[in-house]
C-alpha cells in the first residue's frame, strides 16, 4: 500500500483516542509506525484511503475500535520472562505464606496476570504453582486470571499452542512434564497440557476503565512491563486500583524497568520490583 500515508490530522486524532481510551501514549515520533500497522486493516478491509478508515473506525457502535487496538499494541512476552520473580515467587512467597497463612489450602491460591498477552506469563505461573503443589502440598490449589486489551492476543492464550522455538526457556524437565509435542510433524508446534490449561481463565480487560468487572482479591498480580506505556497520572491510578485487589499482604510484581519511586502507595519493597501490600492506618 505504498503511498497511502497517515496525515497529521488523522495521526492526532487517532493518537488521542489511543491514548485515552487505552492510556498508551502515542507522540508524533511514533505517526510511521502507526502508519504502518494500520495499513494492514485497511488491507484487511479493502480500504484505499485513511480518509474512508477512519470514518469506519468512528463509526457508531463498530467493532472496528477493538481490532484497531489490537493492531496497535505491544504484545512482547516470553515463557520465564525476568525470570528472578518465578524464583521469589517459588522459593520465597509460597513457603511462607502456604504454611504460615494457609494460602492455598483454605481456599484457592489466586494469581492475575494483568497483561497476560499470548499467555506465556499465565502459563509459566501455572508451572511453577503445579510444581509446588506436586514437590510440597499436593492439597495446595490455585487459579489463574490473565486479563489484555487484544481479543487476537487472547484468542492464542486460550488455544496455548506455540511454535516450538517459543518455549526455549522452559526446562526439558517441565516441557516433558506439561506440555504436548505436535502430532503433525509438519508443524513445529506445542500445547500446554489440558490439566494446566484448566487452571487459566482468559478475559478481555481494558486496565484503564474506571471500574473492573472483577470480583476476586488476589495474592498475587503480576503487571509486568505495563505502566512504562502510561503517563504518571494514568500510572497512579492504574497502580491504586490493582492495589484494592490484593489481600492483605498480596504481592505486586512490575517489570523490571519499572519502578513506584514518587507514588504514594501503601506497599513495601520485598524484592526488586515485587512490592507487597500493607495495611493502611485509619
Amino acid at each position: 500500500m505504498a503511498g497511502i500515508t497517515l496525515k497529521e490530522a488523522h495521526f492526532r486524532r487517532l493518537s488521542s483516542f489511543i491514548e485515552s481510551e487505552v492510556g498508551i501514549k502515542m507522540p508524533p515520533a511514533k505517526r510511521i509506525m502507526l502508519e504502518s500497522r494500520l495499513q494492514k486493516r485497511l488491507r484487511a478491509l479493502n480500504f484505499e484511503t485513511f480518509d474512508a478508515y477512519i470514518e469506519h473506525v468512528f463509526n457508531a457502535d463498530n467493532s472496528e475500535i477493538i481490532h484497531m487496538i489490537d493492531v496497535v499494541t505491544t504484545n512482547k512476552t516470553d515463557f520465564f520472562r525476568e525470570p528472578d520473580h518465578f524464583v521469589y515467587l517459588r522459593e520465597r512467597l509460597l513457603p511462607e505464606h502456604v504454611e504460615r497463612d494457609r494460602w492455598g489450602l483454605d481456599g484457592r491460591f489466586k494469581i492475575w496476570s494483568a497483561a497476560s498477552s499470548t499467555g506465556e506469563e499465565a502459563y509459566t505461573l501455572a508451572i511453577v504453582l503445579a510444581e509446588y503443589q506436586r514437590q510440597e502440598n499436593p492439597r495446595f490449589d490455585f487459579r489463574i486470571l490473565g486479563t489484555d486489551i487484544s481479543t487476537a492476543v487472547l484468542e492464542t492464550a486460550r488455544r496455548a499452542v506455540y511454535p516450538a522455538d517459543r518455549v526455549a526457556p522452559v526446562s526439558t524437565e517441565f516441557r516433558k512434564r506439561y506440555l504436548l509435542r505436535s502430532r503433525n510433524h509438519d508443524t513445529e508446534t506445542v500445547r500446554v497440557k489440558r490439566a494446566l490449561r484448566e487452571k487459566a481463565q482468559f478475559h478481555r480487560l481494558n486496565l484503564m476503565v474506571p471500574r473492573f468487572p472483577i470480583r476476586d482479591r488476589f495474592h498475587v498480580i503480576f503487571c509486568r512491563n505495563v505502566i512504562i506505556y502510561f503517563d504518571r497520572e494514568r500510572q497512579e491510578q492504574l497502580l491504586r486500583k490493582l492495589y484494592d485487589y490484593l489481600v492483605p499482604g498480596g504481592y505486586l510484581f512490575l517489570g523490571h524497568s519499572e519502578t513506584l519511586a514518587g507514588i504514594d502507595l501503601p506497599v513495601v519493597s520485598v524484592a526488586p520490583t515485587v512490592y507487597q501490600r500493607v495495611e493502611e492506618a485509619h
